[in-house]
């Protein structure tokens, strides 16, 4: 490589690196690999060691990663918070050692010690305490200036808001959720069809860097402490010293910490905590090693952007070859059909794959998987196994193509993949697989409202095979429910009469409560309004109603296609026996005091629920937006108010609270 060649691919490398930093970073959303990420880093390193001319103290190898997301204060670290170097081979670590022993000896230092630490998977930040007092915590941010997220780290149950010690100190710890809470998390996520997490550091920093500290604290976070950045009125002789006082005032420290006294004690600490990675409770991507000896550590000193006394091991991504067996699909709450390989067991990183997902009918195209095909599994993010790599040269002919199914295989009903989505869903609303979804929407406030009939109940009511369908609440007995409750008689009472009131909504409700695919409240006024009853609007053809406003094709397409299915067919009529009504109520005069008058509603309402507050705003003519722009007229704010309150005051938009809300209905 010439140097015109060089410069050109340091620039390039720079460009990369950058833009996947920025995803990393600041939008917690990696599109590459940590691995990959680092083979990216250690190139451009290399090439700007070997070219020295072209160095630059903006490149990402001088400087730390990471800006201060906007709505949160500006933190100067008193201590940077610098991040490590990597090395990949233990060849490295012992040539660092050597270094290390090589300036000890210049220094007349002896016998140097070190201490071998998890290198855990999340995001770094800063704690500092007053008089034993937590008063103030912040993320890394770029190392010298960081984001303060005191209030979302008060969230944290292991983090102590005083210490048994009096005194003013700093102390970093890293951030994470344990390997456990975060595949519940992503399960849940991909039953509410929400965006999976990319990994658990990622799921860690995007729930401490939120605007609103009550979504922070429905999140598992969990802290360990892993270094004093400042103390006052406290000196220690060494790292390990340091770190059992803080365990001894109440921290929550990094539990594995190795004491080593040569360089094979430090590689075999390495390798040990390798061979463990697989029953810590909680994620790592390397091992990291440290001088013991804080004086010497003085002396040793840093650079822009790390320590020269300690390094991160980074252990490689383990991959396994094994056989593709075969694809089965699995049916989610909401319906979203998903392929599964089934493979020949095989061990990777300590634990045994027998299948993983293989996501979407994309990712199988894109990875042209054939069953029986050999394939490459690698644990992603020290949790996830997937399927990186298909050996097609492997192939001997026998293997045969995957398709996905139009049908559903759990109830029959058409399975379909709308235009602009990765997801192929079932269709029918009967779906033994969606059943418990569906039946949590359909008597949802928004919907039916028929209070007590809750997510457990409803469990609780399937289990006892009780229920079936939607339709078998409308013939539940009163001694059924009262057995699902000690002295349940009460109880039973109240829900049959929340039952029997439900079946007097006005035909709206139902229509929202039948969960038609893009159709919400809105929606199902606009369509209960036109059509006046559920006969007409199960005819109704998709030429009417895409010309319908608010309605469109889409939708009308959704629209059409449910009420073609037996399933729909067979429920509207035992509905009609049961005798819930289907037709809609006849309109009393219309006040539209808000017609041509555009809503946003943010943060926690106390006299509404946001769906109340929706309801009175079109009730008088007016619209709701989840969005802040030039044509909104009124933002309602309750408690805790994010970003779309600081939009609405640069914008100067009318910002109000329930009170004169009130005001303005009454």
């Amino acid at each position: 490589m010439n140097k015109k060649q060089a410069k050109e691919r340091i620039e390039e490398l720079r460009k990369q690196v950058e833009y996947h930093a920025k995803k990393y970073y600041d939008d917690d959303k990696p599109e590459i690999s940590d691995f990959e990420y680092d083979m990216l880093m250690v190139e451009l390193r290399n090439l700007e060691k070997e070219y020295p001319e072209f160095q630059s103290e903006e490149s990402l190898t001088q400087k730390v990663g990471g800006h201060v997301k906007e709505g949160f204060k500006k933190v100067t670290h008193e201590v940077p918070l610098q991040s490590l170097q990597d090395v990949f081979s233990l060849e490295e670590v012992e040539e660092w050692v050597n270094k290390i022993e090589q300036r000890a000896k210049e220094e007349e230092i002896e016998n140097v010690k070190y201490v071998v630490e998890t290198k855990i998977d999340g995001l770094s930040a800063a704690l500092e305490y007053k008089d034993g007092k937590f008063i103030r915590g912040a993320t890394r941010g770029n190392g010298l200036v960081g984001e303060d997220v005191t209030e979302n780290l008060k969230t944290l149950k292991t983090i102590p808001r005083e210490i048994e010690d009096k005194i003013n100190i700093t102390v970093r710890g890293e951030v994470f959720i344990s390997k456990k809470d975060f595949e519940q998390m992503n399960q849940e996520r991909e039953e509410n069809e929400e965006e999976l997490f990319a990994n658990a550091r990622n799921a860690a920093a995007g729930s401490l860097r939120q605007l609103d500290s009550k979504i922070t604290a429905k999140r598992p976070l969990d802290i360990y402490i892993f270094n004093v950045q400042k103390i006052d009125g406290k000196e220690f002789n060494s790292h390990f010293e340091e770190l059992e006082y803080l365990n001894k005032v109440g921290f929550n420290v990094n539990p594995v910490r190795i004491y080593c006294k040569t360089i094979d004690e430090v590689k075999e600490a390495i390798k040990k905590i390798g061979d463990d990675r697989e029953s810590l409770t909680f994620g790592i991507d390397g091992a990291v090693v440290k001088v013991d000896d804080l004086r010497f550590r003085e002396i040793l000193g840093t650079t822009a952007k790390t320590p020269r006394w300690a390094v991160a091991y980074k252990y490689p991504p383990e991959s396994k070859e094994t056989v593709l067996k075969d694809i089965i699909c699995q049916v989610g709450r909401t319906g979203v059909i998903t392929p599964m390989a089934i493979l020949e067991p095989v061990k990777v990183a300590g634990s045994t794959i027998s299948k993983t997902t293989l996501h979407n009918e994309d990712f199988i195209k894109e990875k042209e998987l054939k069953i029986g095909d050999t394939v490459v599994i690698q644990k992603a993010g020290d949790v996830i196994p997937e399927i990186v790599e298909v050996k097609k040269d492997k192939r001997t002919g026998k293997e045969k193509n995957f398709e996905m199914p139009r049908i559903c295989p759990v109830c029959g009903a058409p399975a379909i993949r709308e235009e602009g989505e990765a997801a192929i869903r079932c269709t029918g609303i009967e779906c033994p697989a969606k059943l418990f979804r569906n039946l949590v929407h359909f008597v949802s406030r928004e919907a039916m409202n028929i209070d007590g009939l809750g997510e457990n109940i409803i469990g609780q009511l399937l289990d006892k095979k009780l229920i079936q369908n939607i339709a078998d609440i409308y013939i539940l007995k009163f001694d059924d429910i009262a057995s699902l409750k000690k002295n349940g008689k009460k109880f039973a009472q109240n829900l049959v009469d929340s039952i029997e009131e439900s079946k007097q909504n006005d035909l709206y409700r139902l229509i929202t409560a039948l969960g038609i695919r893009h159709v919400g409240t809105k929606a199902s006024k606009i369509l209960a309004k036109k059509y006046k009853n559920i006969d007409n609007l199960s005819e109704a053809k998709l030429e009417d109603l895409s010309n319908i406003n608010d309605i469109g094709p889409v939708m009308a397409n959704s629209i059409v296609e449910f009420f073609n299915q037996s399933q729909t067919k067979d429920l509207i009529k035992r509905l009609k026996e049961a005798g819930v009504n289907t037709l809609a109520f006849e309109e009393e005069e219309s006040d539209n005091r808000f017609e041509g008058k555009t809503f946003v509603l943010t943060g926690s309402l106390e006299q509404f629920t946001r769906g109340e507050a929706s309801d009175i705003i079109e009730k008088y003519g007016g619209k709701t937006s989840s969005t802040v722009s030039k044509k909104t007229d009124y933002v309602l704010a309750g408690e805790a108010a994010g970003s779309k309150l600081s939009k609405a005051q640069e914008l100067g938009i009318d910002i109000i609270t329930e009170e004169q809300f009130k005001q303005m209905i009454n």
